[in-house]
């Protein structure tokens, strides 16, 4: 049996859809960073980019269960002396609605040049209004 190694540039790459309304967050963000990585294709390669695009819409309608509405925090440093910001999971999808899903599907990622390349290929919208319809994605269900 020989291994199939394909080169990125000829690697076959499509456009998928994802509608996250009343979806877990977790489960959306899943699927998301699998079809962004390639793990749905046989030619899938942990040190290249061989997968595909995606386009998450409604993503301030995603769900979360119990009390992470209120409970979950996301942290980031200002980097000054004191500087530790703090928000609820309610104040971010607040202020900005597409921050939690980009946060959990980098979380998802490898770490380095690869995964922020990966991230690249993700486009997150808080509605259902997308500049995308011209690559013609298919829907995919989670």
């Amino acid at each position: 049996m020989k291994t199939i190694f394909v080169n990125e540039k000829d690697a076959v790459r499509s456009w998928y859809i994802i509608d996250a309304a009343g979806k877990p967050l977790g489960r959306v963000a899943a699927k998301a960073a699998a079809m962004l990585r390639g793990k749905n294709k046989i030619t899938y390669a942990p040190n290249q980019e061989m997968g595909d695009f995606i386009v998450i819409i409604n993503a301030d309608k995603v769900a979360v269960t119990g009390a992470k509405a209120t409970d979950k925090m996301y942290y980031h440093h200002t980097g000054y002396v004191g500087g530790l910001k703090s928000y609820s999971f309610e104040k971010k999808i607040e202020r900005h609605p597409d921050a939690p899903l980009m946060l959990a599907i980098k979380g998802m990622l490898p770490k380095g040049p690869l995964g922020r390349k990966l991230l690249k290929n993700v486009r997150i919208y808080a509605g259902t209004a997308h500049p995308h319809t011209a690559q013609n994605p298919i829907p995919l269900e989670v």
